[in-house]
């Protein structure tokens, strides 16, 4: 019988008579307040089988208690008439009288099958076995390494430089336009040559910011599309 034994527990005992006569049999216990046999008793005829059904009954099992629990199958030829079994029992001759004894034995489950029960139970995992076109799109990183970062620093200091250089140029541009516009307004003559200076120094230096303007525009685009 294997365990656990919190509820019944059944084993099957198949009977066969190979003999050409009937045979009738009885299962015998020494414990019969703890088994439930189905059929006890009956009748085989020759050359058939029967199936007698062992139950055993709820209990503490301790392993270190060794079984003491026997079954004794017992038989003998039919008599032609039979009409009250329990007659042919008692009135059977010891030697017309066949036994065969059972001992019971108490397993208990390993670990490893309890395991293997379980994954058994356990459903199968279905896999997504669906392909995609073509290969798997790459996660757009939007973070910076350190080369990058360095690259990107160096670029600002650069463009700061170039900004301070330009603004002091221009600061120079104005200062030379007023300058000459100074020198414009004193020239009484109002000469040609003071009126061309005029000018070229009030017209030079707005052209001069648009293409500084538009430089710098230009560069930071390309920077951020880029």
């Amino acid at each position: 019988f294997s365990g656990p034994f919190t509820d019944v527990v059944t084993t099957n005992l198949k009977l066969r008579n190979p003999s050409d006569r009937k045979v009738c049999f009885k299962v015998k216990t020494t414990a019969p307040r703890r088994y439930c046999v189905r059929p006890n008793s009956g009748i085989i005829d020759p050359g058939s089988s029967v199936i007698v059904s062992v139950m055993l009954q709820p209990f503490d099992y301790d392993p270190n208690e060794k079984s003491k629990h026997k079954f004794m199958v017992q038989t003998t030829y039919a008599p032609p008439n039979i009409s009250d079994m329990e007659a042919v029992w008692k009135e059977a001759k010891p030697d017309e009288l066949m036994d065969s004894k059972l001992r019971c034995v108490f397993e208990m489950p390993n670990e490893n099958d309890k395991l293997n029960d379980i994954d058994a139970s356990k459903p199968t995992p279905v896999l997504n076995t669906s392909k995609q076109d073509g290969p798997m799109p790459k996660p757009h990183s939007v973070s910076l390494n350190d080369t990058e970062t360095r690259k990107l620093v160096e670029e600002c200091k650069r463009l700061q430089a170039e900004i301070m250089k330009l603004t002091d140029e221009n600061r120079h541009l104005r200062d030379e336009g007023l300058r000459l516009r100074k020198v414009a307004h004193s020239d009484k003559s109002g000469s040609p040559t003071a009126l061309a200076l005029r000018d070229n120094g009030s017209n030079s230096l707005p052209s001069l910011l648009v293409v500084i303007a538009a430089i710098f525009i230009g560069f930071f685009l390309g920077k951020f599309i880029l």
